[in-house]
């Protein structure tokens, strides 16, 4: 696009042929926890997901055509990579890590690992997931500085958003100039928007305050002035704090076991909209009730006989888990025979409070898939069964988490649609 183009773009502008079916329903949902967290009592708790939207500025409608869709700010928040680059074809994120003496990367993401949303409300969970190791006060402020270049990138500008950790120091750097005088910047108490329905939305959730303190709390904390590098060139600004050292890593997953305060139940799966049967491909879906999503599509289970087609399926009565036991062994052979599948009865007794509750807990489900897959090497489809949810489900909401953390490994990683691919936990 063309600089003409860029500077209408702005973040309210609304992108009438995006609508729902182009969020990324584990962000949204993450956000509506926090939203609720934050305002327990607020009456956008009880709105419908596309009414909700409208109310933080994610969703506009046109008013001269009556046309409707996800503001650019909604886009940039709660969307994936392939949509927001089909409108912003220089949006890119990245998180690198490396010795202050070597410039070898030890841990890197970005918004096209294709490993989880892309998105910036993901981003940043997943950067303060990174800072849980080493850092002790200075979490507060890599929480300012990476807001800070969130809500005031240029996000039709160059090079992305790249957040560089070293040893001694953490860079954060974004597209876009300061729109206000650096001295005005360092004594706080301006603040020049350039993206305000993205700041706004931070806000609701209780993540920045409108007060343009951000740099001098980076002061306080770090006890010195952050150091400000603005390239006019490029229009582009890099932020560096100065930081204590932080341990090398001898594995890139040793900090993965680690509670992360900043992301208790956040979710980074893979694209729910990669597969034509998605439920995101049906809007009505969606719109019409968003609790839906948490319900692990409740059309599987109203009938649990639905995932067996054999007469004899363990499933087909809801009480079928109390019968005898050669009742039990034979209702599991049966699968065994007609579905290719070979399911014993540890694995079945392990993913039986996944099958008794249908909205279980996002991290219980977590421990129940990896303790099956710590017992051999599993199939979707075998996984799909054990627990009665969809392989859609499965894939969507916790394989491609868990993968993207190492907690997960595929049996066959060169080949992702070998017929016989299964998720093996590492142990």
């Amino acid at each position: 696009m063309n600089k003409d183009a860029n500077i209408r773009l702005q973040d309210n502008v609304v992108l009438e042929h995006y609508g729902l079916n182009e969020l990324h329903l584990e962000s949204v949902r993450h956000y509506r926890e926090q939203f609720a967290k934050a305002k327990p009592n607020h009456p956008w708790n009880g709105l419908e997901t596309k009414d909700f939207l409208y109310k933080i500025g994610a969703w506009g409608k046109i008013r001269d055509t009556n046309k409707e869709g996800l503001t650019l700010a909604g886009l940039l928040m709660f969307s994936e990579e392939r949509m927001i680059t089909e409108v912003l074809p220089q949006y890119f994120l990245e998180y690198r890590e490396h010795d202050d003496n070597d410039m070898h990367w030890t841990n890197r993401f970005t918004s096209q690992d294709g490993t989880w949303s892309g998105n910036i409300y993901d981003f940043y969970f997943k950067v303060m997931n990174e800072m849980q190791d080493g850092l002790e006060k200075e979490k507060e402020a890599v929480h300012e500085a990476l807001m800070n270049a969130l809500v005031h990138a240029d996000y039709n500008g160059d090079g992305g958003i790249i957040v560089e950790r070293q040893q001694s120091s953490i860079q954060f750097s974004n597209p876009g100039l300061f729109r206000i005088p650096l001295d005005q910047a360092y004594n706080g108490g301006m603040s020049h928007l350039r993206n305000p329905n993205i700041f706004k939305m931070f806000i609701y959730i209780h993540f920045c305050k409108r007060a343009g303190l951000g740099l001098k709390t980076i002061e306080t904390i770090c006890l010195q002035q952050p150091v400000i590098d603005q390239y006019d060139f490029q229009e582009r600004t890099v932020i560096t704090l100065p930081v204590v050292s932080f341990p090398k890593r001898h594995k890139q997953n040793d900090d993965l076991e680690m509670i992360c305060d900043w992301s208790e139940h956040v979710e980074l799966a893979d694209s729910i909209n990669n597969n034509e049967n998605s439920y995101n491909n049906d809007l009505n879906s969606y719109n019409s009730e968003f609790e839906s999503v948490n319900k692990e599509l409740s059309s599987l289970n109203n009938e649990l006989s639905s995932v067996n087609i054999i007469d004899k399926s363990l499933n087909k009565d809801q009480n079928s888990e109390n019968k005898p036991e050669s009742s039990l062994n034979k209702s599991i052979n049966s699968v065994n025979n007609n579905e290719g599948m070979h399911i014993d009865q540890e694995l079945w007794s392990i993913a039986g409070i996944a099958r008794k509750k249908k909205r279980l807990a996002p991290a219980k489900m977590e421990e129940v898939i990896l303790q099956l897959c710590a017992r051999r090497p599993l199939m979707l489809k075998e996984l799909a069964y054990l627990l009665e949810r969809t392989p859609d489900g499965l894939r969507n909401n916790y394989l491609g988490k868990l993968l993207a953390e190492g907690k997960m490994r595929l049996k066959y990683p060169d080949q992702p649609n070998h017929p016989k691919q299964a998720y093996i936990t590492n142990k």
